[in-house]
């Protein structure tokens, strides 16, 4: 099955300014950063995590503690999805218990990703409640999950894919719908 790009939803600007206004609103939802900590989920939650991580230092002059979660020893569906999953490590320095804890991934659709994210995260303690911060929320969830903070809503069809391309990782900062042929 071949994709075609179809659109250009976010440029480097339009992400930046997501992230931004995620930063704010997470800022201005928990009263500061008072017990706050951020956990990107890899891949590509992880830049993100790190970007919103630097703009509260920007706004508030407060290092928040930022973890990686890799959730691949957590989805229900791997076996369906028919790839086996690399394991890399969590590496979530400090303690999640009583912590208000900001998850971050880039795009949320099935919500599938998250729950197992949810999993993971009570794995290591007890946070005192749990948030969730995503670039794109596409739609089409099986679970009920919702986002708290979302960079956009893009309504697509299943047919669709959304690629998050990031510096980090890809070279290049955009977000790009493209449909299956």
């Amino acid at each position: 099955m071949s994709h075609h790009e179809k659109n250009q939803i976010l440029d480097a600007d339009g992400i930046r300014r997501a992230l931004t206004r995620i930063a704010h609103e997470i800022l201005e939802r928990n009263a500061g950063t008072q017990d706050l900590v951020l956990i990107g989920i890899r891949r590509r939650g992880v830049p993100l995590a790190q970007r919103i991580a630097a703009k509260i230092k920007e706004i508030e002059g407060t290092s928040v503690p930022l973890g990686i979660l890799d959730i691949n020893l957590y989805r229900d569906d791997l076996s369906r999805l028919g790839y086996h999953p690399v394991l890399r490590k969590t590496e979530v320095p400090f303690s999640v218990t009583d912590k208000k804890v900001v998850l971050v991934d880039d795009v949320l659709y099935t919500g599938r990703t998250v729950r197992a994210a949810l999993d993971a995260i009570m794995d290591l303690g007890r946070p005192k409640l749990i948030q969730l911060a995503v670039l794109i929320d596409r739609g089409h969830r099986e679970l009920p999950i919702r986002a708290d903070f979302v960079g956009k809503n893009v309504p697509t069809s299943r047919r669709e894919t959304i690629s998050v391309l990031l510096q980090e990782v890809d070279g290049i900062d955009k977000v790009v719908i493209e449909e299956a042929e």
